[in-house]
């Protein structure tokens, strides 16, 4: 009861004019909460997330008061552009966690002290999954998600080092192609239409909404491809090694809180989609209800054998192309106790999810074998 009225009066109160006053950055959804464990002072913990879709669950479970039930009082940072200012604020001491995605490689290999606690998306019972992500077509550009052949010789315009460009190589690679039969055009989501629309890019590759948006603003743009199994997804909630060390308790009802409103977007995606509207400034509410329809499908904040063959694939791919160093060791930023904990004391969290399978499951000792676990993962 107490969770439902508090989303109804967020709600209201973040309407209109209001928007951004209310639920923009460097704010709480209600200060003066009193603690929700046994009455005592609770835990200040601040976080910062990107504007994304598929990092909404961090304020929306602000928002639905997941944290508040944890005794967490949660201030979140304005939303940062990309996860590489995440992760600088991260450095800086501005925050205590934040979502980042495949931007923690370098950051890691560049000295910052980082561990990956749990996951904001991905998946746990299988490595490849990319649902998020699609392309993105010019009417007359002649490219068929059907025959993927047919991105030979087209511009096509991703982020480079970002997701959205190891999907692209997941494409080359399945069509039997090379980076070299393409032109890649370093190109950042929000100016993917426009790209398109002038004709600087026969296709855009991108993450929601984007996708939603491309078709919406460039006439005759077409999404051709969505998800297919190319790629694994990644995206951790990430804090440093000492903040962990010094506060598991903290992180455990961090992960706790963010596993409830995961569980709460996949059972009410029209709700989760009009808290992004009111977080994500300049989202429709169309827009990000179908974005949700795919975000929903990667909400899995649990801890397997199939995360770390995630991330290590994806190094790899990253060292491939010259974007990070070669011998990313993975085994030296999970820390899986506190969410393989969360697994444990509350399974319900996680029961609508498809299981682990057996020989993925890992427990707090566990060592990543690249071998073992592409056995045990299915693709």
């Amino acid at each position: 009861m107490f969770r439902a009225t508090r989303h109804i009066a967020v709600a209201a109160a973040c309407s209109g004019a209001l928007l951004l006053a209310a639920c923009g950055g460097d704010s709480t959804v209600d200060d003066d909460v009193d603690g929700g464990a046994g009455g005592t002072e609770p835990t200040k913990l601040s976080a910062g997330y990107v504007s994304a879709i598929d990092q909404i669950g961090l304020p929306a479970g602000v928002e639905a008061g997941y944290f508040d039930e944890q005794n967490l009082n949660v201030k979140l940072k304005e939303p940062y552009p990309t996860g590489v200012d995440a992760l600088n604020a991260l450095q800086a001491g501005e925050v205590d966690v934040v979502q980042v995605g495949t931007p923690a490689i370098a950051a890691a290999q560049q000295g910052i002290d980082l561990v990956l606690v749990g996951n904001y998306t991905g998946s746990s019972s299988q490595l490849s999954i990319d649902e998020t992500m699609a392309v993105v077509a010019g009417g007359d550009s002649g490219v068929d998600g059907k025959d993927l052949t047919t991105l030979r010789g087209k511009r096509i315009g991703v982020s480079e080092g970002s997701i959205n460009h190891l999907y692209l190589l997941g494409l080359l690679e399945e069509a039997g192609l090379k980076a070299g039969d393409i032109e890649i055009v370093n190109t950042e989501p929000p100016d993917m239409a426009v790209a398109l629309e002038t004709g600087g890019i026969d296709a855009g590759i991108v993450w929601d909404p984007w996708p939603i948006t491309m078709t919406e603003q460039v006439d005759g743009a077409e999404e051709v491809l969505r998800g297919g199994g190319y790629i694994p997804f990644i995206g951790y909630l990430v804090t440093t090694r000492a903040y962990a060390e010094k506060n598991p308790e903290v992180i455990e009802g961090f992960l706790t809180a963010r596993a409830q409103t995961d569980q709460w977007m996949r059972e009410n995606p029209d709700d989760a989609a009009d808290s992004a509207t009111r977080w994500l400034p300049g989202t429709e509410k169309k827009v990000a209800q179908e974005a949700m329809k795919h975000n929903v499908k990667q909400l899995d904040g649990r801890f397997s054998a199939c995360n770390y063959l995630a991330l290590d694939t994806l190094a790899g791919l990253l060292a491939e192309q010259g974007n990070v160093e070669k011998g990313f060791d993975v085994n030296k930023y999970f820390q899986p106790e506190p969410i393989l904990k969360v697994m444990k004391d509350n399974p319900d969290l996680f029961a609508d999810l498809p299981p682990v399978p057996d020989a993925a499951a890992i427990d707090g000792g566990y060592t990543f074998d690249r071998d073992t676990a592409a056995e045990a993962c299915p693709s």
